[in-house]
């Protein structure tokens, strides 16, 4: 493969045989449990909006319609993606250029502040409209720090994880995400054992927030004891971290990673938070059910990560990503339309197990098919950028396209959309090279 001149890059070396020592092995499986234990307490603090906006929708937006409120809180959500862009090029600028530690320690002090923030707000009844506006001030701060954290995290996992098995290393960023998706809802679940709906909907819901908010401490500990993976030389060069060396000489491997990010934001957060208040708000669920349902589905789901990420390590990066985008446009459709007619939870829980199947080829290689596309001086800000963006425009609008069309009465145009959007991520998923361009030459 021809070098790139214009980064002035090292020629890169050939000793991917070199095997490593006890001491390097421990030292980065180590670093693997550290990085993605902080990942865990970071999404925590951001999934426990969404789980618990079925109680607090009415203390910020009244109505006497549910779906409304849900659709204001949905919109709130949203916004905060907004905000991941601005996140994942600050972060990935400071990941490039002042180290991928320094990029993870300040994004979870921002999410300990917007979860302290929002579990003492007032209600629209104390404070009238600055309620929801202080509601959506700290759901831009979380935005801005999950924008950061996503980019920062796989770049870091990816660059520390061993030959041969990064698939399988690097997928514990998303059983980490999603474990803080599974505590998200399992404190959901513990409260509603305790509370009743209208102590949980007066002020149990805060309970959440102040958790995160303490467990956002535990993370910053974690994370001071991390090594840094990149050199000096690296940080100094005078494209580390640019917008212009990304647009000029990667533009191709970001437009490519927009392409299938969208896709899979979109399904990912379609049979995730979304999925929760489809089977109270469509299919008719009671809502304790509806969280025992997610609880057993996400911890599947979590478990699935390191298999799919180790089948990658054997069959590629391309293959899996191949066969995600086709099945998820083949599948969708069916999945959806059956959920709306079970009647009892087991039969819910296996369509959203096997949808969540088909999404694990794209979650446990989602950083790290990223990362191989780009050079260490760019790396962390073409990840977190190309992924925010994406994010942004498809996942954050997802539960909000999706109530929108169920407010008008075509609930299953909303099953459509996200079939398109497969299709379009399977064919970006062929722009993908067989080998890895960068990362596989690494020690």
């Amino acid at each position: 493969m021809t070098q790139r001149p214009e980064l002035d890059l090292p020629p890169v070396p050939q000793q991917v045989s070199m095997p490593y020592t006890r001491e390097e092995r421990n030292k980065r499986i180590f670093a693997i449990i550290g990085a993605s234990s902080g990942n865990l307490v970071e999404w925590f603090d951001f999934y426990v909006y969404a789980f618990c906006a079925i109680y607090f929708a009415q203390a910020f937006f009244p109505s006497h319609d549910q779906t409304v409120q849900l659709l204001n809180t949905a919109g709130v959500f949203a916004s905060g993606f907004l905000m991941r862009p601005v996140g994942g090029w600050l972060f990935g600028r400071v990941a490039d250029k002042q180290g991928r530690k320094s990029a993870m320690m300040i994004s979870v002090l921002m999410m300990c502040a917007g979860s302290l923030l929002i579990a003492c707000l007032p209600t629209y009844a104390t404070v009238g409209a600055w309620a929801p506006a202080l509601l959506l001030a700290a759901r831009l701060l979380q935005g801005l720090s999950v924008g950061g954290e996503y980019g920062t995290t796989a770049t870091y996992m990816s660059e520390v994880a061993l030959r041969g098995q990064r698939g399988f290393m690097a997928s514990f960023q998303y059983v980490t995400l999603i474990g803080g998706q599974l505590l998200a809802v399992l404190v959901l679940v513990i409260l509603q054992q305790f509370l009743d709906e209208a102590e949980l909907k007066a002020w149990g819901w805060r309970i959440p927030f102040v958790v995160g908010a303490c467990t956002a401490v535990i993370s910053l500990l974690l994370r001071r004891s991390l090594q840094e993976t990149t050199t000096a030389e690296v940080r100094s060069d005078k494209h580390a971290g640019t917008l212009s060396a990304l647009f000029t000489h990667h533009w191709k491997a970001f437009i490519t990673v927009l392409g299938y990010t969208a896709g899979g934001s979109l399904i990912f957060y379609t049979f995730t938070t979304y999925m929760q208040k489809y089977l109270v708000n469509s299919v008719g669920m009671p809502a304790k059910t509806a969280s025992y349902v997610m609880t057993a589905a996400l911890f599947v789901y979590m478990c699935m990560q390191p298999l799919f990420g180790a089948l990658s390590d054997r069959i590629g990066r391309r293959a899996s990503m191949l066969w995600f985008g086709a099945l998820g446009a083949i599948c969708v459709v069916p999945i959806l339309t059956a959920l709306k007619t079970v009647s009892s939870p087991l039969p819910a829980f296996l369509l959203i197990t096997a949808a969540l199947a088909i999404v694990s080829l794209y979650t446990s290689i989602a950083g790290l098919v990223k990362a191989e596309l780009f050079p260490p001086q760019v790396r962390a800000l073409g990840v977190g950028l190309s992924y925010a963006l994406a994010n942004a425009a498809f996942g954050g609008s997802a539960e909000y396209v999706a109530l929108n069309f169920k407010q008008v009465g075509m609930e299953s145009s909303f099953y459509w959309y996200v079939v398109a959007m497969m299709a379009i991520a399977f064919l970006f998923s062929l722009r993908l090279p067989r080998q890895a361009e960068y990362l596989h030459h690494d020690h």
